[in-house]
């Protein structure tokens, strides 16, 4: 979206190159990802950079206030509360598209906003790999608040890990070595010592957990949660001792509550220039008659599944339980990224970090995602070249 930087990189792409840098990639630890890496950053211009940054800062006006948690009540459902729940979440990203504007300005629309870690790890890797194998300048970064690659690190570290040792902190999934994301749980243990785990083989004695290592069982003191409950639920063929809603003598960093209180939930609460209007849909009392401007989307789902796009009256009236679905105006993505075949649409994700103790979370890196399909996802973009993940690089202020 730079466009100098966008034309001048198209010009010196080579495939060769490109293919260095996803096998150096799969090089780095002996694990190649299976998802896509997409042929190209983003190059995102100033003016871009500071919506993204404001809207990020509106949405987190919200999140802040003394009275969320009331707010958010309804997020949690009935037997999946988890105690222990820390006074705000640890990891939040909001999600936006990009589009453009009437007068052909770009501008970002909020897609989703989770209070989940994203691929923390992973993302400094890709955006370090995308400037070792190209001409990235260095007016340009991946990272904000003036962090370098080993300052993030640093604050990751320091996050997640804090006075415990690596041994008594553990990644916590169901099947870790089988999850899309495994990349960032492989970097996140080579880097600060985060040793992945899946649910099924935790050991419980009493109030205390364990895990299985070496023939040694260690004691788990904390627990970087990246379980996604849809997930577990249903997997009841997984073998298991520990159980989420029961009482551990373990500390969770990234408390599993906030996985639901700060969601899909959290769109209808939020009013902003960078937010599509979204609505419970319970609280609907006239259908809208240009439905083709609004998708639906189930309050209770992960990776867009349940998403009906091309909606129309029936669909909404098939529902049988409204209090579960949000009805949100459609943001039409725009194919802003020029490629050597068809433009690409844009979705930019930005991490953020809160530790205990701040008074509001602060945008530390972010995720880009490339497509050319109807969706952002892979079930979208099967064949086609120019997509997939990715980082943004901002230009400088």
């Amino acid at each position: 979206m730079i466009t100098e930087l966008r034309k001048r990189f198209n010009e010196n792409f080579r495939p060769e190159t490109y293919q260095g840098m996803l096998d150096y990639i799969a090089g780095l630890y002996n694990y190649r990802p299976p998802f896509r890496i997409a042929e190209t950053p983003v190059f995102i211009p100033r003016k871009l950079k500071k919506q993204l940054i404001e809207a990020c800062e509106e949405i987190t006006d919200v999140i802040v206030r003394p009275d969320f948690k009331e707010l958010s009540r309804g997020a949690l459902l009935a037997g999946q509360e988890v105690p222990g729940e820390t006074p705000h979440t640890t990891f939040l990203q909001m999600d936006f598209g990009i589009c453009l504007e009437p007068n052909g300005e770009l501008k970002p629309q909020l897609i989703e906003v989770q209070g989940f870690p994203s691929l923390y790890f992973y993302q400094d890797l890709a955006a370090n790999a995308y400037r070792k194998f190209y001409d990235i300048p260095d007016n340009v970064t991946h990272l904000f608040g003036g962090l370098n690659s080993e300052e993030y690190l640093e604050m990751l570290r320091r996050v997640i890990l804090g006075d415990h040792k690596p041994e008594n902190v553990i990644l916590l999934e169901v099947e870790p070595e089988k999850q899309t994301t495994a990349i960032d749980f492989v970097a996140g243990k080579h880097l600060i010592g985060l040793e992945p785990v899946c649910v099924s083989k935790l050991k419980v004695q009493g109030r205390d957990v364990f895990y299985e290592k070496d023939g040694r069982l260690i004691h788990v003191e904390k627990i970087y949660n990246r379980v996604i409950f849809d997930e577990l639920i249903k997997r009841d063929d997984l073998p298991r001792e520990f159980y989420f809603t029961e009482e551990h003598d373990v500390e969770f960093i990234g408390h599993p509550n906030w996985f639901f209180r700060i969601s899909k939930h959290t769109l209808p609460l939020l009013d902003s220039q960078y937010v599509p209007k979204s609505y419970f849909l319970n609280e609907v009392e006239t259908i809208p008659d240009d439905l083709y401007n609004y998708v639906l989307k189930p309050l209770y789902s992960f990776a867009g599944t349940g998403v009906i796009i091309n909606l129309n009256r029936h669909d909404i009236e098939a529902i049988s339980d409204p209090e579960n679905y949000i009805l949100q105006r459609k943001v039409d993505y725009a194919p802003v990224i020029q490629t050597p075949t068809e433009p690409a649409k844009c979705e930019i994700r930005m991490l953020m970090l809160w530790e205990q103790g701040w008074e509001r979370p602060v945008i530390v890196n972010n995720l880009a995602r490339l497509s050319k399909g109807l969706m952002v996802g892979v079930r979208y973009n099967r064949d086609k070249d120019w997509v997939g993940g990715s980082v943004g690089f901002f230009e400088g202020d």
